[in-house]
């Protein structure tokens, strides 16, 4: 049905809804605001008298001599003829009632709904009939230790037009609502008969017919629009070849968006640069600058300028498909950029600059790392070429061989540990997304590291405390987490000494991660080493490093598997000898 309205009826309808929704919520909220206000009123009147009855019992000492009685006296001075007062024992028994003389046949009043309230909340108030009088009345009750002090206004007519909201406002809202309706209704029809003759003159656009200027559109703001469309559409179509041009531009170089990329005029003025062109901008200059125009005046960029000035001073244009173009590498601090510059065939030019900075680190991390590999393969492959040549070389006892083919046989295994952990770091780094992750029950992974190095550690009186959760389960691939607390004992076992503890807890938690502490007392480690010796192949002491059969990588495999899981870790000196390592998973 809301179909085959018409446009100005929909507009009509949609504008009426919206205000009457509106309407309605200022009605509710006015109502609820004035009905509780008058209510407040009343209560604050009851209020007053509960204060006075109080003072009256402590003045006259009625608590202690319990002739309540005597309050009759002051019923007489209370403000309104209707007030009822009832003093009520912490137990529910009715101790005076202005307006009952036999106590005796009232029942227990614990129970009343304001007097449950005033004991929760200090005082309650509630709107029924006594069960003693058979009248309606609106009670209000307070809690003052000893007893409870209950006040009541008879709910009589006047009560009732007390409390009553005035209709007045009600009576404003509905005449506001049909002076505002009558407004919509003519603010509407002039609208729509804009639109409407708008949607024709678009139509008739879509359709290729020739314009006509003699539409008469009506004077007002959309008139005004209307013709400024038709003069627009002309100037839209000489433009035309301008917009295909600056089209390739953007779509030749769709795949550097993610760069920072400017265009500038034959002038050198900016036409384009997105958020990235002004940041690596202002990392490559001294200053900080919002104007992509800085390029021009700084220092490291004088190639390309000079590239620039060359080719704006040249006559002709370039040919299509071999645009001029050149490119440098720069370095600014610790951070590597590769800047390009390439003309187009009307002299603009665009300018993308390409920071390079993890990929030529990368590449140097690689290089570093290929080189402590290729120095650290080194010592086992000759140990074990030395002690082959000399089995095959000399003749020597049984007992000897034994000695020479054991020692050969523990430096392949020490380099066979090498490559494997070379293999797991680097599959951490470069194929960190193609490992399955599930929940992981942190205190299972730690029980099977301990069970697998148990012989170790009792061979070293390496005593164990674990604080773990049965509960801690994070989302992580067990293997990895295996890995991290396998390396974290292996180093206790390998460099902490005999006769110590070792202590593994977690400390803290937030919506996201669980943090831990492993410490132990016997990695006496420098503070200047601290900062290092998550570094690949570092050693704190490289001759008992190598003594003890260590790779140089289990610190650096803990590292970066923490990383995946989506936390951090440093380490720390642990009381007066040893080595603390903090560290968070992400849950």
């Amino acid at each position: 049905m809301l179909h085959s309205l018409s446009f100005r009826q929909k507009l009509f309808i949609t504008f009426a809804v919206i205000f009457m929704v509106f309407t309605l919520m200022v009605l509710g909220f006015q109502y609820n605001r004035e009905k509780e206000f008058r209510k407040d009123q009343l209560e604050n009147t009851l209020d007053n008298i509960t204060e006075l009855a109080n003072n009256f019992i402590i003045k006259q000492s009625l608590q202690d001599s319990g002739t309540f009685g005597r309050m009759d006296s002051l019923m007489e001075i209370l403000p309104g003829p209707d007030a009822r007062v009832t003093v009520i024992s912490p137990r529910g028994v009715v101790l005076y009632d202005s307006e009952v003389s036999e106590l005796g046949s009232m029942e227990n009043h614990l129970e009343r709904p304001e007097i449950r309230s005033s004991v929760a909340y200090g005082h309650g108030s509630n709107i029924r009939e006594s069960a003693t009088t058979g009248n309606m009345y609106y009670y209000y009750a307070k809690f003052y230790t000893n007893y409870f002090i209950r006040t009541a206004a008879l709910y009589d007519v006047s009560v009732r037009d007390f409390l009553h909201v005035e209709k007045i406002f009600l009576i404003y809202l509905l005449l506001m609502f049909l002076v505002t309706s009558l407004v919509l209704l003519f603010i509407t029809r002039r609208f729509s008969e804009s639109i409407t003759k708008l949607k024709d003159f678009a139509i008739r656009l879509r359709r290729g017919d020739e314009l006509n200027q003699s539409i008469s559109f009506p004077r007002d703001e959309l008139g005004t629009i209307s013709s400024q469309i038709t003069s627009m559409y002309k100037e839209l179509n000489e433009a035309k070849k301008d917009i295909s041009i600056e089209k390739n531009k953007l779509f030749s170089h769709l795949s550097a968006l993610n760069e920072g990329v400017a265009f500038f005029s034959p002038a050198k003025e900016k036409v384009l640069a997105n958020n990235h062109f002004i940041q690596n901008l202002n990392l490559i200059s001294d200053q900080s600058t919002i104007s992509a125009e800085k390029i021009f005046k700084i220092p490291e960029m004088e190639p390309i300028v000079g590239f620039i000035d060359m080719h704006l001073q040249q006559t002709g244009e370039p040919v299509s498909g071999d645009l001029p173009q050149t490119e440098i590498d720069l370095q600014k601090g610790n951070r590597y950029f590769n800047v390009k510059c390439v003309f187009f065939q009307d002299k603009s030019f665009e300018i993308v600059i390409t920071d390079t900075t993890k990929l030529e680190k990368r590449r140097l991390i690689k290089q570093q790392m290929t080189s402590n590999i290729a120095h650290e393969l080194k010592t086992p492959v000759a140990t074990v070429m030395g002690y082959l040549e000399t089995l095959q070389r000399n003749s020597l006892t049984a007992e000897k061989q034994k000695y020479f083919i054991d020692k050969a046989h523990a430096q392949a295994i020490r380099l066979s540990e090498l490559i494997e952990d070379i293999s797991t770091l680097n599959r951490i780094e470069e194929a960190g997304d193609n490992f399955e992750f599930e929940r992981v029950k942190l205190r299972n992974v730690v029980s099977e590291v301990r069970e697998q190095l148990q012989l170790q550690l009792d061979e070293h009186h390496i005593s164990v405390q674990m604080d773990l959760s049965k509960k801690i389960e994070v989302n992580g691939n067990k293997s990895l987490l295996y890995s991290v607390f396998y390396n974290l004992f292996d180093n206790v076992i390998k460099y902490g000494g005999d006769h110590i503890e070792v202590h593994l807890a977690s400390y803290l938690e937030d919506k996201k991660y669980y943090y831990f502490s492993f410490a132990n007392t016997g990695n006496e480690v420098d503070e200047k080493h601290l900062s290092r010796i998550f570094e690949r192949f570092y050693r704190i002491d490289d001759g008992r490093s190598r003594k003890t059969g260590g790779t140089g990588l289990g610190l650096a495999i803990v590292k970066n598997a923490i990383h995946l899981h989506n936390g951090e870790i440093s380490a720390r000196k642990y009381k007066e000898k040893g080595l603390e390592f903090l560290f968070s998973l992400g849950k």
